[in-house]
């Protein structure tokens, strides 16, 4: 049997996005978005308020990254998330986050964050919100690659929103293998 709640924003896993613009004076901004996904092969896609900060610096600028939400950074992606660069100009330092520009595109690299996606703005519409990115590059922090020059999740713990308790969490165990497990099946 099955509980019926209605039409909801619930999806799992919600991955934790930090976006990361710069305004017109090169001054940071960090926003923490959980309605995001990957769009294709070279595409990233968003969804946010045109009163944001970071809207208007994307924008303006055309260009931003998107870093995953680490655990090791919960307070620190959470506090960009509720407060507004509009507000409080200095929510990045008061973060504790630092840093670099992007050898790609005109946007931030967040230093505590290992792994950042960075894109240029494709398309904004500001009656969806929907906003496309696209992926010119990404980078990983070599302190999260195993031996082999790949990412290791043991090193590195992407988190993600739960929207019905409003909690984050970490990903979990391996279960499988994709594009292979399911060929048991495949006659």
């Amino acid at each position: 049997m099955r509980k019926n709640f209605g039409a909801k924003a619930w999806t799992y896993p919600q991955p934790v996005y930090m976006i990361a613009s710069y305004d017109e004076n090169g001054v940071a901004d960090v926003m923490n978005v959980a309605w995001g996904c990957i769009a294709g092969y070279k595409q990233i896609a968003l969804y946010l308020d045109v009163k944001h900060q970071t809207t208007e610096n994307i924008l303006k600028r055309k260009a931003f990254s998107v870093s995953m939400g680490d655990a090791s950074c919960v307070e620190a992606c959470d506090y960009v998330g509720i407060v507004s660069a509009k507000k409080e100009p200095q929510k990045v330092e008061k973060a504790g986050f630092h840093v670099v520009k992007s050898n790609f595109v005109d946007a931030p690299l967040i230093e505590e964050l290992p792994m950042a996606v960075e894109c240029q703005l494709l398309s904004y519409d500001k009656e969806s919100e929907l906003m496309v990115g696209e992926i010119i590059n990404v980078s990983v922090d070599e302190r999260i690659l195993d031996s082999d020059g790949n990412i290791d999740l043991s090193l590195f713990s992407p988190i993600t929103f739960d929207p019905v308790h409003n909690d984050y969490i970490t990903l979990g165990k391996k279960v499988g293998n994709a594009f292979e497990d399911g060929m048991k099946l495949k006659k």
